[in-house]
């Protein structure tokens, strides 16, 4: 199918089950849980009798809800709209808001999920990968130092030259402070310092173990990226013939999924364990818990050190929610299970911001407030993550003269029902 695909036809496809046969929208047989969209399609009748926000299909033009405003002045300036949706681990919804079926490419969210092919051919053993380097395999870092000299020794121990990274470096670095001091330099930054040098590092590190070419390792055709779509495809519980794909900003295929089947992986991303034996993710389980456990030890790996949504929020509540976002407003949670009887099960969240995200400030404004509103921050951890729960406009003596104010409720399902 190709990326232009769009209507029900595409829909059907997008929401299709293991080996690419469809998940019924009627839940399946009987003792299944309903599905995802089976789900989301009960939710959405419920919220067009209630007048509510997101009662819509994919081909409607209707557009979801306002999540955040920019405001100067008491005056609305632009308005960022946008759909959040919150399912456990069986892909049971627990709270929607807008349209859970909209399709997002992945983008950098995608990295977690397609590193499980590395771990799964024995690559932390055979490169004696540590849990920092796992860590930045699975994010998109801020070009600091720290993030080279980890990549460095990865190519150093392997074998590899760096020059065969293929992400280019536009936009590299991402922290502002290592730019500046290039720039002073006269410094040119390098492909290592891109975002996304980490993923790439991972796939070169797939082609020596399998003894496959290292040049145009970017290519949908190449057998690295056949492996990292297959791997995708299971994580998604759907095949690989069926994945619709396009090109990432750094050259690799990038996958388009509806936003609540983004939420059901950070889901299984935030306990792998939770899956039944009889899923057909329960493969997963093993490589997928070393990569979330990297990713949870090494937050300044996944991101920067320096402001950074996702590792702010992994900092701000240790072990608890694991942040990665991609690009164009899209952003995935993995909310961990806490210890106790009675606490709520493990869930994953996906927010999606329809314009892209406003100079980043929708997308971060939204998430927190969504962090905030399903019990994920506790009081101290709002406080430390202020500055981007309302992120400020500053005039040229920095001070504040507007802010993006984030502004929607977000309720359980039980309460739309």
């Amino acid at each position: 199918m190709s990326p232009s695909s769009s209507g029900p036809e595409r829909n059907r496809t997008l929401a299709s089950g293991p080996g690419g046969s469809a998940r019924s929208e009627g839940g399946g047989g009987a003792g299944r849980r309903p599905s995802v969209r089976a789900r989301t399609v009960q939710i959405r009748a419920v919220q067009s009798r209630a007048g509510r926000p997101g009662a819509r299909h994919q081909e409607s033009i209707k557009p979801p809800p306002v999540l955040v405003r920019q405001v100067r002045g008491g005056v609305v300036e632009s308005s960022h709209r946008g759909s959040i949706v919150q399912v456990d681990v069986d892909g049971t919804v627990q709270r929607v808001l807008g349209d859970p079926d909209v399709s997002v490419n992945l983008r950098s969210a995608v990295k977690p999920f397609g590193l499980v092919a590395l771990v799964e051919a024995r690559g932390i053993e055979a490169f004696d990968l540590s849990t920092v380097e796992l860590a930045i395999m699975a994010g998109s870092h801020s070009g600091e130092d720290l993030h080279v000299r980890t990549l460095q020794a990865v190519f150093r121990r392997s074998g590899i030259s760096q020059q065969m990274l293929g992400c280019g470096s536009v936009g590299a670095p991402l922290d502002a402070l290592t730019a500046a001091r290039l720039a002073r330099d006269g410094e040119k930054a390098g492909q290592i310092r891109h975002m996304c040098s980490g993923q790439h590092t991972s796939l070169l590190l797939l082609c020596r173990i399998n003894d496959w070419p290292l040049e145009e390792y970017w290519r949908p055709d190449h057998p690295v990226q056949r492996l990292y779509s297959a791997t995708i495809a299971r994580a998604f519980s759907t095949s690989a013939a069926l994945l619709v794909t396009s090109t990432d900003a750094c050259g690799v295929p990038t996958y388009a999924f509806p936003l609540a089947e983004v939420a059901r992986a950070f889901a299984l991303l935030a306990d792998p364990g939770a899956v039944r034996p009889t899923d057909p993710r329960f493969s997963l389980v093993e490589p997928l818990t070393r990569v979330r456990d990297a990713m949870i030890a090494n937050p300044e790996m996944v991101a920067g050190s320096r402001d950074r949504l996702d590792t702010s929020v992994m900092k701000a509540v240790p072990g608890r929610v694991i942040a990665k976002g991609g690009a164009e407003g899209l952003h995935g949670f993995a909310i961990l299970p806490e210890p106790g009887a009675g606490r709520p099960r493990p869930s994953g969240v996906a927010l999606k911001i329809e314009d892209g995200g406003g100079f980043d400030r929708a997308a971060a404004a939204a998430s927190v407030e969504t962090l905030r509103q399903i019990g994920a921050l506790d009081s101290a951890a709002l406080r430390a993550l202020a500055r981007y729960h309302r992120p400020v406009a500053l005039d040229p003596r920095g001070e504040p003269v507007g802010e993006a104010a984030a502004d929607f409720e977000l309720a359980p399902v039980g309460e739309l029902l």
